[in-house]
């Protein structure tokens, strides 16, 4: 008959032969969630690389070259995405192009000050999803408030400026004029590029030219950073109306308004060629389209109306 003594041995030799067959099943489960531990963590980060590794559009954070223009909203930036883009020039070349259709099929179409598609519906197409604006032309917007902050409430506006007149700090006479606009409309989706992208502008004009644009007296135009826009925010970019580098030099070229909707002013070419070759003020529109031809032979970027030779 088992003493106290002989039951308290043989429970604990029990007790050893139980850890013994349990120890072994702990280290695995232990090392079993690890090892899932491991793998999940390697799966989220491999998220947040293939997020990061994406376009800037298609970032959470958004396009941080363009910052939202509203008191409640100013550090949210542009999340815009389109997998098509068609940029629509404001030159004379649309004129008759009757690509209004076609533009109009494509996902996203960005164009350029005050622009207009009302009775160009045919040529340039009819809907608007981002417009890229300058500065001096935002009178010309207000002139015509209802039509652009309120029935194209759905467009999404991104306005260009120089410190003096875009600073944020109550002494930019045309930020305010915005802030005013967004403030009475705030539906209305207003964006501005901030000073650091215009300053990386700046550089990607001397990088592709190995000129300095404030040393030379120009002005990047509205359509430069309508193509930098697109080349941020497009997978693939259509281009139309706009003319190459070479065209005004070419013996048939047409002769068309520089813009197609004030077709009783001077013509294209002799306005990009007094830009061009003006000592102060001027915008180097024949240059911009030289790096343009350089900008199609790394993006998805094509052109019609005219078609370039690239």
């Amino acid at each position: 008959m088992c003493t106290d003594g002989c039951r308290t041995i043989g429970a604990a030799f029990r007790h050893k032969l139980l850890l013994l067959n349990v120890w072994p099943k702990l280290k695995f489960r232990r090392w079993l969630c690890l090892l899932s531990l491991s793998l999940l963590l390697l799966f989220l980060f491999g998220l947040l690389i293939t997020r990061d590794s994406r376009s800037p559009a298609t970032q959470i954070s958004g396009l941080r070259g363009y910052r939202r223009i509203s008191p409640d909203r100013m550090g949210q930036f542009l999340h815009t995405h389109c997998n098509r883009c068609a940029l629509v020039s404001s030159s004379g070349q649309m004129l008759g192009a009757g690509a209004g259709d076609e533009i109009d099929q494509i996902g996203c179409a960005i164009r350029m000050n005050n622009a207009p598609t009302r009775g160009f519906e045919k040529d340039v197409g009819s809907h608007t999803n981002v417009r890229v604006v300058s500065h001096t032309t935002v009178p010309l917007l207000i002139k015509k408030e209802q039509y652009y902050f309120k029935q194209s409430a759905d467009t999404t506006y991104v306005f260009w400026g120089p410190y003096r007149n875009m600073r944020e700090d109550g002494g930019g006479i045309i930020f305010n004029v915005l802030l005013k606009l967004a403030l009475k409309y705030p539906k209305v989706k207003m964006y501005a590029v901030t000073q650091d992208k215009i300053q990386y502008c700046d550089s990607v004009f001397q990088n592709e030219t190995g000129k300095n644009r404030m040393n030379t007296g120009a002005f990047l135009s509205t359509g430069f950073f309508s193509m930098i826009l697109a080349t941020d925010m497009c997978d693939s970019i259509t281009v139309y109306g706009m003319i190459d580098d070479n065209y005004c030099s070419r013996a048939n070229h047409s002769v068309v308004p520089y813009h197609y909707y004030e077709q009783k002013r001077i013509s294209e070419c002799r306005m990009y060629t007094y830009h061009e070759n003006t000592q102060r003020g001027g915008h180097r529109f024949i240059t911009e389209k030289a790096i343009y031809a350089k900008w199609a032979t790394r993006y998805k970027i094509q052109f019609k109306h005219p078609a370039w030779r690239l």
